[in-house]
């Protein structure tokens, strides 16, 4: 790699996060020299998506980073034999070649209202993508779907589905999606409705009544709705599920609540009928990750998989000039894994990818920062079945969805009635999204817990949530599954200031040469303060002035839009 050590480089950045590889992106048509490496030997970082051989060899190595990853705790359950699986099996029952899968570390939908989507048509790599609709919300209810009673005795079609036993542990019931549904569905009486509808409309214009939810920002957003809408408790499930909060009902703030939900409806029919988020198909973050560094790549930058930086040493920087830099600039000299020694102008990395003193890009702050986890337990679980009930077209005209959320409300696992444990969501990919086989499905979970309730309480769901398919699906078993812990250090990120980062071998101050991403959100919805942060560091690189363009290119040579060679 003589090459790396003979070339100045403007921007060094590390590791292919989402983060860092939007970074390039955005300063792929800069005219900057861009060196892109990361100690892994794959792309994506915690967004990265496998095979199933390549997850078996994630999990040999995982713990081996130790403090320094985000993931911990990593099992493969129900393992089967992959090396003696038959590359050409077609029976949905048996696990295919270990390539017929691309499973994500860290799914999440994106919101049709999110700013990511314009960029990323902006900068023309949309021609490389495929995105999917998000179909179906389903709320877990405990209990006899056809019992009478205060909750559900009377369904629209397709509204809710139960299994086949007689004696029934739960069902699954339809979250309405807008206000024809809410109309539609026999499960609500008029009273109830004409309240709901009372707080759609609030909800869809909320930031200019302050006076009515300002002050209870910090309550329980339960409270809110009853005290300011009178809602029934029947109601606020549903409701509650939209936020995707990880945290129960008296958790999950009003401030946290209100923005998520409005996100939500307001999307809804932006790209089409009958949806309101999208997943990009091969693996979801991933994808955009690797087409991001395509771009960055046909723009000229230069990529090395499997060379993380080592060490920063400031202490043998240089000064350099050109006729570009009149004025000498500072250079660092960066040591990488495989024993190179190269000069930067710039640094950027996630905070697990960048091992010295250094500047961190501080997230805007939100209204999420009170409900902000840092934990995760997290489950993908292969299923000999396509799942197909909870995939239905939602509206005439909309597209087939290949994506459905399920949620489990806090306590609806819990044995114990006064038993207390957080939601467990859960996200359904067909075989549509190109993660599996067809006639298989894969099933996403996750739950804000520790590792010893956590992964009992994914199994319990993925296990109920089996049993309520049973009248509509055919025996379904789990053909294979990884468990892992997730964690989200965005907390106890550096601020601005010029501070000394704990365990540096120098010892020297933070510098203004050096950018840290913190650890990308746990959050099961793409959060666009992701962006922001990306869009600010391409600011401070290229100084470019706050009305310049972000991420608007022409269409250049070299990154031909042929989506058939995606996969």
């Amino acid at each position: 790699m003589e090459s790396l050590e003979a070339t100045t480089w403007d921007v060094l950045i590390a590791g292919t996060g989402l983060q860092q590889s939007l970074l390039a992106l955005a300063l792929s048509c800069s005219g900057k020299k861009i060196l892109h490496v990361d100690r892994e030997t794959y792309y994506g970082g915690a967004h990265a998506a496998f095979s199933l051989q390549e997850a078996e060899n994630w999990v040999n190595t995982v713990d081996s980073h130790g403090h320094s990853s985000s993931f911990t705790g990593a099992t493969i359950k129900q393992q089967r034999d992959i090396s003696g699986v038959e590359t050409t099996t077609t029976d949905s029952r048996k696990l295919s070649f270990s390539r017929a899968y691309s499973l994500s570390l860290s799914p999440q939908i994106i919101y049709t209202r999110s700013n990511l989507l314009p960029n990323l048509v902006s900068s023309k790599v949309y021609r490389q993508l495929e995105f999917q609709a998000v179909g179906s919300w389903w709320l877990y209810e405990p209990g006899d779907a056809k019992s009478s009673g205060e909750g559900v005795h009377d369904f629209t079609e397709k509204s809710s589905i139960a299994p086949l036993e007689e004696k029934q542990s739960g069902y699954l019931r339809r979250v309405p999606n807008g206000r024809e549904d809410v109309f539609a569905d026999k499960t609500i009486d008029l009273r109830s409705k004409r309240l709901l509808m009372k707080f759609l409309k609030f909800i869809s214009d909320y930031e200019s009544k302050p006076e009515i939810w300002e002050s209870e920002t910090p309550s329980p957003f339960p409270s809110f709705l009853f005290s300011r809408f009178n809602l029934p408790a029947t109601l606020h499930g549903p409701l509650l599920a939209l936020t995707l909060s990880p945290n129960g009902p008296q958790e999950t703030t009003t401030g946290y609540a209100l923005p998520r939900i409005a996100r939500h409806l307001r999307s809804i029919g932006m790209f089409g009928p009958g949806f309101a988020s999208v997943v990009a198909r091969w693996g979801g973050g991933s994808e955009i990750a690797q087409v991001a560094c395509r771009a960055a790549a046909v723009g000229g930058a230069v990529y090395v998989l499997g060379n993380g930086i080592q060490d920063i040493d400031r202490s043998k920087g240089s000064l350099d000039g050109n006729e570009k830099t009149p004025k000498p600039e500072k250079l660092v000299e960066v040591h990488l894994a495989g024993g190179e020694r190269i000069k930067a102008r710039w640094i950027v990395g996630g905070d697990q990818d960048v091992t010295s003193p250094s500047k961190s890009m501080l997230p805007p702050s939100t209204p999420s920062d009170d409900n902000q986890r840092h934990d995760q337990c997290r489950s993908i679980s292969v299923v000999s079945s396509p799942l197909s009930s909870l995939f239905p077209v939602l509206v005439e005209g909309a597209p087939p969805p290949a994506v459905s959320v399920v949620i489990f409300p806090s306590e609806s696992l819990s044995k114990d009635k006064h038993e207390v444990s957080p939601p467990v969501h859960i996200l359904a990919h067909s075989s549509d999204t190109g993660e599996c086989p067809s006639g298989q499905c894969v099933l996403y979970a996750s739950i804000s817990s520790s590792v010893e309730i956590g992964y009992i309480l994914l199994d319990e769901a993925i296990k109920r949530l089996l049993e309520c398919l049973k009248q509509e699906e055919q025996a379904a078993e789990v053909l294979w599954s990884m468990h892992y812990q997730q964690r989200s250090q965005r907390s106890s990120v550096i601020s601005r200031e010029q501070t000394a980062r704990p365990g540096s071998q120098s010892g020297q101050q933070s510098s203004k040469d050096t950018l840290i991403f913190p650890s990308p959100t746990l959050d099961l919805a793409f959060d666009d303060c992701m962006l922001e942060q990306v869009q600010e560091a391409w600011r401070e690189i290229t100084a470019a002035d706050p009305q310049s363009n972000f991420m608007v290119f022409d269409d250049r040579q070299g990154f031909e839009a042929d989506t058939s060679e995606a996969d």
